[in-house]
């Protein structure tokens, strides 16, 4: 008995010291970094921004994957059953985090499958609409819905995404009802809406400024109460007429849950040092998106804790369900 005690405490230890050598060396071959939207959406624009400073810091290539669908759920699902070692990382906003396992408990995944690491970036949604509408304001997009109830199609990332939540509080507000078409990524919603296959989008910054730029969008105005220094010649809501009307969404960095402390916080400073580097910040200042991260994954975790109540709350009081 005593020989089996020891043989399992030799083997004990020596799991222990290979996982503490495993951890010392971390990183020692390329990482994954996941993200659950199509290339040319907001989180791609955020990931690529930031990729090659993050992987100067860890001192590893880092690869972008693109596994768009089911509203971002697809990439967690992924992340949340890799290997809680830091070679695989996800990219990820509110929606794979608190809004789609509150929507569809068929998910494989819980929101504790994922470790919080810091919060990377924010910004505020555009609502945006295609110039053949005839849409000018706010009001005017009231307007239109409450005359043509269910006849305005807004384009969005997905099931349970930022512009879908956004557009959902809006129809809270108003009273406006109109029909959600999602899709798989920013970039093809924004498509969409260009071609006139729908009307209007509340699409991530990233998404939509470039096309208002060209003039195949018209922009209405920033998803925040007051005006943005981000995009600072769209009106806020307030100023647009809807002042009880305020948005604003974060992309953050997760890893599955159970990595080394000593892995996530490697994974941690690198990811600051990359968003503080000048070049990314002004990469996605230009985008529309603002550089913010937490003071430590700690902190992180405890922003999502009522971060996570007011989306699951827009998402009942909106009463949106699984399409």
């Amino acid at each position: 008995m005593k020989r089996v005690q020891f043989l399992l405490a030799l083997g004990l230890a020596a799991a222990a010291v290979t996982s503490a050598a495993q951890t010392a060396s971390y990183p020692n071959k390329p990482i994954r970094l996941v993200i659950g939207f199509a290339p040319g959406g907001a989180a791609d624009i955020v990931a690529r921004a930031m990729s090659d400073a993050f992987g100067k810091a860890l001192g590893q290539p880092v690869v972008v994957d693109n596994k768009p669908g089911a509203g971002s759920s697809i990439a967690a699902d992924i992340v949340a059953h890799a290997p809680p070692d830091g070679y695989t990382l996800l990219i990820a906003s509110p929606s794979s985090i608190s809004v789609n396992p509150a929507l569809n408990p068929k998910l494989q995944y819980k929101p504790a499958d994922l470790q919080a690491v810091t919060k990377i970036t924010t910004s505020p949604l555009v609502l945006a609409v295609n110039p053949a509408t005839g849409i000018k304001s706010i009001p005017d997009l009231i307007a239109q819905a409450k005359k043509d109830p269910g006849k305005l199609n807004y384009a969005t990332s997905g099931n349970g995404s930022a512009p879908h939540l956004g557009a959902a509080l809006f129809g809270l507000i108003t009273g406006a009802e109109m029909t959600h078409v999602p899709y798989r990524g920013g970039s093809l919603a924004i498509q969409s809406v260009m071609a006139g296959d729908t009307q209007l989008t509340f699409g991530t910054s990233p998404s939509v400024l470039p096309q208002v730029g060209g003039g195949r969008l018209l922009a209405l105005a920033v998803s925040t109460r007051e005006r943005s220094a981000l995009v600072p010649d769209l009106p806020g809501m307030r100023e647009a007429g809807l002042p009880e009307y305020n948005l604003e969404f974060w992309y953050g960095m997760f890893v599955p849950a159970g990595t080394p402390p000593a892995v996530v916080r490697k994974v941690y400073d690198a990811t600051v040092a990359a968003m503080q580097q000048p070049s990314v910040k002004a990469a996605l200042a230009r985008e529309g998106t603002e550089v913010s991260v937490s003071a430590s994954p700690e902190a992180f975790d405890k922003f999502l804790v009522d971060d996570g109540k007011f989306w699951v709350g827009l998402v009942k009081s909106a009463k949106v369900k699984v399409e």
